[in-house]
């Protein structure tokens, strides 16, 4: 049974990840009709200083929509560092592709980011287990942080679906056969800021039982290694440190509600605040979800 301060320390999680007020000190930003993303003043005046198609009022940022065509180019001119890794830019999570921003533009222009992670679970007989991976000490965003067996964000153009069975392959060794297998069971979503600067996430949590003959090998330079660790462990590290990747949090939470290591009034708490994570626009969990 998690204790006070444990709680306390899994409901920190769940509010850091809540941490942006917005707008805020930031402007919308629109692209014709369509809300996109949220800039600083700052970063406005720069973007309406490289180009025409930008225009800065009082209470927000307006692009004509030729400027869709050319975010990543405004994005280089301003200065950011581009990862050449194409995102989906959309006014709400499931809505229709605008256009596409580089991946590390995306917290510059606020604009939502999809992402997702996997719970790879092992049951023995000693009860469940879950693979753990350690982010490599060379990773740009949170380096040697413990992270879910896969996670990676949902380049343009793609499926969460078919992120997991592409991340599974690329960072773990996970062959596309037993990736398949793996279930949707939520979608978070988030406004935090970030050393980065703002991150409005959908994150897609999947769950994965592998069995025992399988170990994960760090495949692509991202993870330093990956480590079974059983249900209680995870647990313990995750109500007393901040050694998980903030987002990796709230699928735990959600995870150890499920497995039932967190019980009664302890679990309907967090429960209740990480249903404000849940996104409402999200399909519904389960092979529908694919």
């Amino acid at each position: 049974m998690a204790s006070d301060p444990q709680i306390a320390k899994l409901l920190s999680h769940i509010s850091a990840c809540h941490s942006a007020v917005l707008p805020g000190a930031r402007l919308p930003l629109y692209a014709g009709a369509h809300h996109i993303g949220y800039v600083t003043p700052g970063f406005a005046a720069r973007l309406a200083a490289i180009s025409p198609l930008v225009r800065v009022n009082e209470n927000s940022v307006l692009l004509a929509p030729a400027a869709l065509a050319s975010l990543n180019g405004l994005a280089r001119a301003a200065g950011l560092p581009l990862r050449a890794e194409n995102f989906d830019v959309r006014s709400t999570p499931t809505g229709p592709v605008l256009a596409v921003l580089d991946r590390g533009a995306l917290p510059s222009f606020g604009v939502i980011g999809v992402g997702v992670h996997l719970n790879g679970l092992v049951r023995r007989a000693d009860g469940w287990h879950l693979w753990i991976a350690k982010r490599a000490a060379d990773k740009k965003l949170d380096p040697g942080k413990l992270d879910n067996l896969v996670a990676g964000g949902v380049a343009a153009g793609h499926t969460p679906f078919a992120t997991i069975i592409k991340e599974a392959e690329e960072e773990a060794a996970l062959p596309a056969a037993l990736a398949s297998h793996a279930r949707q069971v939520a979608c978070f979503t988030y406004n935090m800021e970030r050393p980065e600067g703002l991150r409005r996430d959908v994150l897609y949590a999947y769950d994965l039982e592998l069995p025992e003959s399988f170990t994960p090998t760090p495949a692509d330079g991202e993870v330093e290694s990956f480590s079974l660790w059983p249900l209680p462990r995870v647990l313990e590290v995750a109500s007393t440190t901040d050694d998980f990747k903030f987002n990796v949090n709230l699928v735990l939470i959600d995870l150890l509600i499920r497995q039932n290591l967190l019980q009664g009034a302890a679990a309907a708490q967090l429960r209740a605040a990480l249903n404000g994570s849940l996104s409402p626009e999200a399909p519904p969990p389960g092979p529908a979800g694919h």
